[in-house]
């Protein structure tokens, strides 16, 4: 699903135990350009772009007989690509070649042919926090110039039917710190996932219990269902699963969801630097509530907790509910998905103290390689694939969860489908126009949120929060003298 294995520029952190020796090693590498520098700035500018050599009308037929080579990751958004493909070559001529490779080394391939240059693969799956490290060092192609051309751009794409807050996912300036929603376009949404809570309805119901509605509630609901859900015939059944490992990719689900529904950021501009703070006010008494959450309502082994074992949990009927991805309750509530299957629900989350329901998203999106040298058949390729036809084929006949377009998501055949997965629905409609990415744009995303991973491990086990944050905001502050 989201979960990313550390791409190859972040191989040297199992070798440092400091959180100095990480921001340090990740500078030393020049992580997508990033040199230490909280005030860094990009590596370019605006791109010309080859969209501007496309005239006349739009033709699928343009770049008939050229064969492009794309780099897929394995998942079942893949799955749902693989199996339409010939409905692309017949429809424009051209040929697509692929390599497909498991998360655990995909973006350690993906790094690797980018950071050479040779220009490999044309167009390749990424995530749009990936964004910030690719699209510095000019590596990936703006589509700006394509969409906006009508001789390059099918008349029918409807680029705005591709929800908002998606589309400015991957848009950005390629500005430390600014917000998301201006600049170049340097990937477009395929498929994504929102954080909300998935639950087993057969022990809230048994039990008597709905969802939470506030942090204090969710704490005192996963303590209830811990203490209560064995003795009522779920044996070995605890209250709640998040991730927990210490990976990056434990602060970009649900925990950054609630987080930012309770007024938390990450970081902040002052001037043109920015300050990390994990440490506010806001922040240190969320840190001990969360931790204290895990560590009385949790799985016992929660610092090793992946997507994976998230998702496997609730799936197994050993966790009465996870605060995640809304796609892992989906594959694991399919007939023969697991051992729940048809007693999973969806609700979207406890709201913030001001009514917020700010959800934090991941976004699978496809890219161009700024080296290609196909790009008009790599831009033909990459507007099919997230354009409606292919998109509402993927959805309905395959399982491309969550749609980025709305007229997919409304398709009565889509919502026929997805009514055996109980407030689905309704869920998505609730959030859908508070999900955005909710993190700060910068190179250093990835170094930084994996630290804090460590932080928020380090509470769990005891340590007092406002000392560990305070550290935590120091050694990361550090990194920019």
């Amino acid at each position: 699903m989201s979960r990313v294995d550390r791409p190859l520029w972040m191989d040297a952190f199992s070798k440092s135990r400091s959180r100095r020796g990480v921001l340090k090693t990740a500078a030393g590498l020049g992580a997508a350009a990033y040199a230490g520098n909280m005030a860094w700035s990009p590596a370019v500018g605006a791109q010309d772009s080859a969209a501007a050599d496309v005239t006349g009308d739009f033709d699928w037929k343009k770049a008939d007989g050229v064969t492009i080579k794309a780099l897929l990751n394995v998942h079942p958004y893949t799955d749902a690509l693989k199996a339409d493909l010939q409905t692309f070559t017949d429809l424009t001529g051209i040929t697509v070649e692929y390599d497909e490779f498991p998360e655990n080394n995909y973006f350690d391939k993906l790094t690797v042919d980018l950071q050479s240059g040779t220009g490999t693969y044309d167009v390749f799956m990424l995530g749009a926090y990936m964004v910030w490290q690719y699209g510095p060092p000019g590596w990936l192609e703006d589509m700006n110039p394509w969409i906006q051309n009508p001789s390059a751009t099918n008349p029918d794409y409807a680029w705005d039917d591709i929800y908002e807050n998606l589309r400015t996912a991957d848009n950005w300036s390629l500005q430390v710190g600014q917000p998301l929603g201006s600049g170049g376009q340097y990937a477009l949404p395929w498929g994504f996932e929102a954080n909300t809570i998935i639950y087993n309805t057969e022990v809230f119901d048994k039990l008597g219990v709905e969802p939470a509605e506030t942090m204090d509630g969710l704490v005192e609901l996963a303590a209830k269902l811990t203490a209560d859900a064995p003795g009522a015939g779920f044996a070995d059944m605890y209250g709640i699963a998040t991730r927990g490992s210490r990976q990056w990719a434990t602060i970009h689900p649900g925990f950054m969801t609630q987080y930012s529904r309770e007024g938390g950021k990450d970081f902040e501009l002052d001037g043109d630097t920015l300050v990390p703070v994990m440490n506010s006010e806001v922040s240190v008494p969320f840190h001990e509530k969360w931790a204290s959450m895990m560590k009385n309502s949790g799985p016992a082994n929660w610092t090793n907790y992946f997507w994976y074992e998230v998702g496997t949990d609730l799936g197994a009927g050993k966790a009465a509910m996870i605060y995640d991805a809304d796609i892992l309750g989906y594959f694991q509530n399919q007939p023969g998905g697991s051992s729940q299957a048809g007693k999973l629900a969806w609700h979207p989350g406890p709201k913030g103290p001001d009514g917020s329901l700010l959800t934090n998203q991941w976004i699978w999106s496809l890219g161009m390689n700024a080296k290609s040298q196909n790009k008009l058949a790599a831009w033909l390729f990459l507007q099919w694939a997230t354009g409606k036809d292919h998109l509402t084929m993927a959805a309905i006949d395959g399982n491309m969860v969550n749609p980025v377009r709305a007229s997919v998501v409304e398709n009565p055949q889509f919502q026929e489908k997805m009514n055996s997965n109980l407030n689905y629905l309704d869920t998505f409609n609730a959030i859908i126009q508070d999900t955005k990415i909710l993190f700060t744009p910068q190179p250093a995303f990835f170094d930084a949120t994996t630290l804090w991973a460590g932080a928020l491990q380090e509470i769990y086990g005891g340590a007092p929060a406002k000392e560990t944050l305070d550290a935590l905001v120091e050694e990361i502050q550090a990194s920019t003298e």
